[in-house]
């Protein structure tokens, strides 16, 4: 005999009939319609899959991604060295060390240029340097992520906040390999700020396509207050922050990303083309860490005493 429900629906099933909301202007169509007949998204019910997504939320769970993906790494970070982790004040609080940073991907200057650790520019947005930092950074995601999904799409989110981080530590490794003191970038770099900026860009960039100039003021107020924060606390990444948001904003004005259009198939196929790079950046991070014996590296050990 068979209890089920029949109004139960199994959301990890794809529908094949009936009726659905559209991914991006959510109004009702047909699980079958190939363009939306009120935004016009091609594939607007995505191969029958969209009651399953709108179960994650207008971000389809990224944001939670990135909180769970940087908490449970900064926990990792902690507990690979547990006999080094720093803290003498509120600021820098169980702090990771050096060490066990660079053995998860930090970026910056050394790991870029010395090293030729390429794909630390992407994994050391997951990482963070102290209690205080990731609450901080976290604090930001769930809020400005949500903002960015609604504006312009899940799929175009992951997008933007992949280019940012990308775009933050390379301008921060840049600055710190080849301009002098005191404009000189970071030579280990770590954190999700550079990916909150490039957030903010986005909405700078979305206010201006929309004439939305109240989510274009606001998002401008809160980077250069965000930044003049950073230009006055101590060892903080300034060249991370204008990099990632120059990335966001940049990559935010570009056909296909652009907010002027209701994202599609090619948005999303091209977010999950950015979640599996992610994936490979911490495994060649770990990977390459052990490869070389990493704990046993001399530059290691003597920048970690400091």
């Amino acid at each position: 005999m068979n209890n089920q429900n029949p109004n139960t629906v199994n959301i990890f099933k794809r529908q094949t009939s009936g009726t659905c909301t559209c991914l991006s202007c959510h109004q009702l169509i047909s699980v079958t319609d190939q363009t939306c007949p009120n935004c016009q998204r091609k594939n607007p019910s995505l191969w029958g899959y969209s009651r399953t997504l709108r179960k994650l939320g207008v971000d389809f769970g990224f944001t939670k991604i990135i909180i769970w993906g940087c908490l449970l790494l900064y926990a990792a970070t902690l507990l690979v060295d547990i006999e080094h982790i720093q803290g003498g004040d509120i600021s820098n609080i169980l702090s990771p060390s050096i060490t066990s940073l660079w053995l998860f991907g930090a970026s910056g200057a050394t790991p870029v240029f010395q090293w030729g650790c390429w794909w630390t520019l992407l994994s050391a947005g997951w990482l963070h340097g102290s209690l205080l930092h990731v609450a901080f950074n976290m604090a930001w995601v769930s809020n400005l992520a949500l903002q960015v999904a609604t504006a312009f799409g899940a799929g175009r989110l992951v997008i933007i906040y992949t280019i940012a981080i990308i775009s933050g530590f390379l301008a921060s490794s840049l600055a710190g390999a080849f301009l002098p003191s005191p404009l000189q970038g970071a030579a280990t770099a770590i954190g999700a700020s550079g990916g909150i900026f490039g957030l903010l860009g986005a909405l700078v960039a979305y206010g201006q396509v929309t004439k939305n100039f109240t989510v274009k003021q606001e998002a401008w107020m809160l980077a250069i207050v965000m930044f003049v924060i950073g230009v006055i606390t101590p060892q903080v990444d300034n060249w991370g922050h204008f990099g990632g948001f120059v990335g966001g904003f940049l990559v935010s004005k570009i056909p296909g990303i652009s907010a002027q259009k209701p994202e599609g198939t090619a948005q999303m196929v091209l977010a999950i083309g950015c979640l599996v790079l992610t994936i490979f950046s911490l495994v060649t991070a770990i990977a390459h860490a052990y490869t070389l014996n990493f704990f046993d590296l001399p530059a290691l050990q003597m920048l970690h005493s400091h």
